[in-house]
């Protein structure tokens, strides 16, 4: 038996490095017990498997088992109603790059995304990217978001790609972790990717200017190593990141700002809508509690409200 941890997933064959640095080729055979994940893919990039090498194959292996993970990051299915999809599993933190121009990431989806991975206790970086392009007022608001999102505990940065800036700030925030990349199509990870890791030359997608959206440039989640100790998951361009498997009295407390709150409201079972003496809704009024987060959140209870 070898051990190893899939770099790359194609839906039917993924590659696995070992420690001693082979990389093997290798598939599931039958179907793959998932305890109670109900997910479209059984084995994730990051997973440590055991494999088993083919005989007759061409240095190929069948993947026996997946070692247990110490996380995971997820999303509803894009493809089977009532299933998930795993990112990237085992990561130590995820990276959302985001864009306020061409195209224009949402706070809603920024939001989000802090939400999933807070979920299960990844910490988050928000790189604001294409900073050459800002106009006066843009970089205002840019510095604004930053302020906003720092005085929540999470770490930013405000780089521009293109012109080789902040890289060297990035890195840092990477050095030995494995750390998933995400974001919209067309905000730059690819370009971030290639700047990070020479040689690397993923393919970058343009921006439709009908649309102001990116066009998918990264069909399957991958690994790289950026250096010793250092890894980078690429995922594909995400559209839309629905939250699952979240209770609707949970996702409250997946706002640090709010989390700060809980014990403080009148009733223990506060929605934090329109209930009297709620500590949440009386931070808002003050201004303690920004009203687009306010507003990522009702979202969000309203998404919780349509499922049922």
């Amino acid at each position: 038996m070898i051990e190893g941890r899939v770099f790359k997933s194609t839906g039917s064959w993924y590659e696995v490095h070992t420690s001693e640095g082979k990389i093997i080729q290798s598939r599931l055979r039958g179907k793959f017990k998932q305890d109670a994940l109900k997910v479209n893919n059984p084995i994730a990039v990051g997973d440590h498997v055991i494999l088993e090498e083919e005989i007759h194959g061409d240095h190929t292996a069948v993947i026996k088992d997946i070692k247990p993970r110490s996380n995971y990051i997820i999303r509803k299915s894009t493809k089977k109603t009532g299933f998930a999809h795993i990112l990237a599993s085992n990561i130590d933190q995820a990276l959302l790059m985001a864009t306020l121009a061409f195209p224009r990431t949402s706070l809603g989806f920024i939001d989000r995304f802090l939400v999933s991975a807070e979920s299960f206790r990844i910490p988050s970086i928000i790189v604001f990217n294409k900073s050459d392009i800002l106009e006066e007022d843009g970089f205002e608001y840019a510095h604004e978001l930053q302020e906003l999102y720092e005085s929540l505990g999470y770490q930013t940065a405000f780089v521009s790609v293109l012109e080789n800036e902040g890289m060297d700030e990035i890195l840092d925030m990477l050095k030995g972790k494995t750390t998933l990349i995400a974001g919209h199509s067309g905000v730059g990870k690819s370009s971030l990717m290639n700047r990070l890791i020479p040689g690397l030359e993923q393919s970058i997608g343009d921006v439709s200017t009908f649309a102001n959206k990116g066009t998918h440039t990264t069909t399957f989640a991958e690994m790289f190593e950026v250096e010793k100790d250092t890894y980078l998951i690429d995922t594909p361009g995400i559209k839309e990141l629905g939250l699952y498997d979240m209770q609707m009295s949970e996702i409250g407390h997946y706002f640090p700002e709010m989390r700060a709150l809980i014990g403080a409201c009148k009733f223990h079972n506060c929605t934090h809508t329109n209930e009297p003496a709620c500590a949440v809704l009386e931070a808002i009024e003050q201004g303690d509690i920004a009203p687009s987060r306010f507003n990522s959140y009702l979202s969000m209870l309203e998404d919780h409200d349509n499922r049922r």
